[in-house]
This record gives structure tokens, C-alpha cells and sequence, in this order.
């Protein structure tokens, strides 16, 4: 019973993570084809329109599908999902950039632009497939909360990054100071 709500829980959230990848991707490539339609070169056309649909993914991928971690800051949750979209956004570009200048001639840009456009698209497409596995993976593993009703493995990455940033960096000071208050408030209660 345990394995199949584990499995369901982790269904649900793949369909969720898929519906707003689904959003993020017509917004990334109808941003990418406006600009390339205008003659930019695909490349760069693909790093604004991924770094645009980012701002999206960001605040949707983690109001709707991943549950923030109690035990890591915010600002840890921000480094960790701009670190892991950096390595997608060279993902992304690296194979449309491989699609229309390595597997056909650059020059199409401005000599056959139907041709340049259709293999900038084919890029994207695998280059989303590619990217959109890469993010679901390392945010799973380093972003999302573990199970409420499983203990927390003490020893995992994501732990270990939580709960150094929560004394490190910004507010860990006032985070610091609320723990020791409220561990204060407990052991007085504990001893009345």
C-alpha cells in the first residue's frame, strides 16, 4: 500500500511538472519563433525566450508542483533552481545551436530562412525533451520535501544543503535566534 500511494504521489506530480512545462514551452518557443521570424540567430533567440518561460517555470514549479523544504532557506531553493537552470539553458542551447550550425549550414539563416527556422524548432523540441528530464531529476532530488510521513535521511545532499543555509547567509541570523527561542519556550514548558 505504501509503494502505490508513493508511486501515485509521485505520478500526480509528474503530470503537474509536465502541464506546466507544457505552458512554460509554448511560451519559450512562441518567444523563440517571434524572434527568429525577425531574422536573430537561433541561438540567441533561444537563450531570451528560455530565460523569459524561467521566471514562469520558477514561480509555477514551485507554487504548484514541488513543496518547499523546512528544513532550506529560500535563498538556498532560489541558487539551487537558477544553478540547475543554467546547466539547462546550456543544454538547450548547446543542441540548437548543434541543430543550426552543424547539421546544416549557418548561412541558411539569410539564405533559406523556412529551412533555418524548421531545424531551430527541430532543436528545440529535442532540446526541451532533453532539458525538461534534466530539471524534473535534480529538482526532485535536491528541492522537494521529503514524504511528511517518512523521516528525514539526515545524510542526503538536500538535507545537508538545507540546513547549512538555514545558519548560513541571508536572514540566518533572525532564523537563528527564532530556533534558539523557541527552544528556549519548549524546555521551559518541559520543566513546569
Amino acid at each position: 500500500m505504501v509503494i502505490i500511494t508513493h508511486v501515485k504521489k509521485l505520478f500526480e506530480q509528474v503530470v503537474k511538472f509536465g502541464i506546466v512545462g507544457i505552458i512554460a514551452f509554448f511560451i519559450d518557443w512562441g518567444i523563440l519563433n517571434l524572434l527568429v521570424a525577425l531574422h536573430m540567430n537561433a541561438t540567441v533567440a533561444a537563450t531570451i525566450s528560455f530565460l523569459i518561460s524561467l521566471c514562469f517555470n520558477y514561480t509555477a514549479s514551485m507554487k504548484y508542483v514541488f513543496v518547499h523544504r523546512d528544513d532550506m532557506a529560500r535563498w538556498m531553493e532560489m541558487l539551487i533552481f537558477l544553478l540547475s537552470s543554467a546547466i539547462g539553458l546550456l543544454i538547450n542551447d548547446a543542441i540548437i545551436w548543434c541543430c543550426t550550425s552543424v547539421v546544416i549550414d549557418p548561412s541558411t539563416q539569410y539564405t533559406d530562412h523556412g529551412r533555418y527556422t524548421l531545424y531551430a524548432n527541430i532543436g528545440k523540441l529535442i532540446a526541451t525533451v532533453v532539458v525538461a528530464v534534466w530539471n524534473f531529476v535534480i529538482r526532485k532530488w535536491l528541492l522537494d520535501a521529503p514524504d511528511p510521513n517518512k523521516p528525514v535521511k539526515e545524510n542526503s545532499v538536500a538535507h545537508r544543503l538545507g540546513t547549512w543555509s538555514l545558519t548560513h547567509g541571508p536572514g540566518a541570523g533572525r532564523r537563528v535566534e527564532e530556533a534558539e527561542k523557541t527552544a528556549d519556550a519548549a524546555n521551559g514548558d518541559a520543566t513546569k
